[in-house]
């Protein structure tokens, strides 16, 4: 176990909760001064989404995701930018016709949903392995779609963060990592409490760790009430660890969060476990990322 943990925080997610907070990041300039906000305040890694500026709802035009890109590096901040690439993966059966898509579909091609990322090259983007009952749609990541996008990513020399939301998707990933579609080291993150899939408890937290491969650097959240217990569990356990407002609105009880108050109160818990948040610096290192 090395002393620093690696910090990331999600600044912005795609769900339809942004009428929920009064101060959510949803322009691109709001964004990307969280994510900065954030890097002060202690993160490594800042995930991204971008919304439409205008309805608040979840985007993937990539002239959002290239004004955050560029704000947040012309401000001289060193955080590294972690892209996600959900964005085209939801499917809800039609009401007449189940096999065509409904109202919420969002489904494009696999190559599509890494136009963003092909553009910008960032340091890491996410990879969600595995399709699952997200709320109340289906969220369709198939291993066809999967090689697909995995081959991309590397041949652009951008880490992949594999995203997973329960113990099958674990081993996919592996086979994924077996198939040379992964670089060494892996880099995972254990996703919990996400409606319909693994609930946020520290035996799911274990036996997921424990379905890890060995050289694996993993990380892992949890949404709403959970995120400061799965902060302290994944840190007692080694790992690293996620915070932010796409996970949980709320600072305590009524009180709402900002993105730098959830990632500072994520650093007293990591110091009071005796080891310190990584800088991104060394994140990168640990991660294989070099640095453009």
């Amino acid at each position: 176990m090395t002393n620093e943990v690696i910090l990331t925080c999600a600044v912005t997610g795609g769900h339809n909760n942004q009428d929920k907070h009064p101060d959510y990041p949803i322009t691109p300039e709001h964004i990307a001064n969280d994510c900065i906000n954030a890097g002060k305040a202690g993160a490594a890694i800042a995930h991204i989404h971008v919304r439409d500026p205008e309805t608040g709802v979840r985007s993937g035009d990539p002239a959002l995701y290239r004004e955050v890109f560029d704000r947040i590096r012309d401000s001289g901040s060193d955080v590294l930018i972690n892209l996600t690439t959900s964005e085209g993966a939801r499917f809800v059966p039609g009401s007449a016709d189940a096999g065509i898509g409904g109202e919420g579909t969002t489904l494009i091609q696999p190559l599509e949903r890494l136009g963003h990322i092909e553009e910008l090259k960032p340091d890491i983007c996410t990879l969600d392995v595995g399709t699952f009952n997200f709320g109340e749609v289906i969220f369709v990541n198939t291993p066809e779609h999967l090689r697909i996008m995995a081959r991309r990513i590397q041949e652009l020399g951008v880490k992949p963060e594999m995203e997973v939301f329960e113990p099958g998707h674990v081993m996919f990933a592996r086979k994924l990592i077996e198939e040379g579609l992964i670089d060494a080291p892996p880099m995972f993150q254990i996703c919990l409490g996400i409606p319909h899939a693994a609930p946020a408890t520290p035996e799911i937290l274990s036996v997921m760790r424990g379905l890890l491969p060995q050289d694996a650097n993993w990380s892992a959240f949890g949404i709403s009430r959970s995120e400061f217990d799965i902060v302290a569990q994944a840190t007692a356990q080694g790992g690293n660890c996620r915070v932010g407002l796409e996970d949980n609105l709320y600072y305590s009880r009524g009180e709402f969060a900002t993105n730098a108050a959830l990632v500072e109160r994520a650093v007293r818990i990591i110091r009071e476990t005796g080891r310190e948040p990584a800088t991104p610096a060394q994140a990168a290192e640990r991660l294989g990322i070099a640095r453009r």
